[in-house]
């Protein structure tokens, strides 16, 4: 079987146009191929730097946050420490007015109690002993001295800060 169309055709000639066109296909293809591997590793570069960062950032806040913890538990035995200090001081506070009243005559101690606020005078009350108490309380002026036993009988805390006589 022989075809033959109107005019005859050389390969070679089409295959050598055919050869160039594929080899400029294949550079471009190279090309592209060499510019996504520089892509590719100029991509790695910065995830390994950015990664290499994370890290170091993640070390660093560790260590501040050691830090931090450190300084939280310094400060929370400054805060235990000068709060046995305060408690302390309340008690020898506490342990002289106590001493004061005790010894002071009771008529004396009456009047003093009439001049402060229901809750001083029941704070410092509440530290006497009950024999002392009811001397005091005897000769107070009766309308404060039972505002005063309402408020002993509450208890303690004395809020002091209020000014209620």
């Amino acid at each position: 079987m022989n075809f033959s169309y109107g005019a005859s055709v050389d390969c070679t000639q089409v295959f050598e146009s055919r050869k160039s066109e594929l080899i400029k296909e294949v550079d471009n293809i190279d090309e592209a191929r060499q510019s996504f591997e520089a892509l590719k590793a100029a991509t790695n570069s910065l995830f390994d730097k950015q990664k290499a960062k994370m890290l170091s950032d993640q070390e660093a806040l560790k260590q501040k946050r050691d830090e931090l913890n450190k300084e939280q538990k310094q400060i929370e035995e400054l805060i235990a420490k000068n709060q046995k200090l305060i408690d302390t001081i309340k008690g020898l506070k506490t342990d002289k007015i106590t001493q004061t009243y005790t010894k002071m005559k009771d008529s004396a101690a009456a009047s003093v109690f009439e001049n402060l606020s229901t809750n001083e005078a029941s704070s410092i009350l509440f530290t006497l002993p009950a024999k002392k108490i009811s001397k005091i309380m005897a000769k107070m002026d009766p309308v404060k001295a039972s505002k005063i036993t309402v408020r002993l009988q509450v208890g303690p805390p004395f809020d002091t800060n209020q000014t209620k006589k």
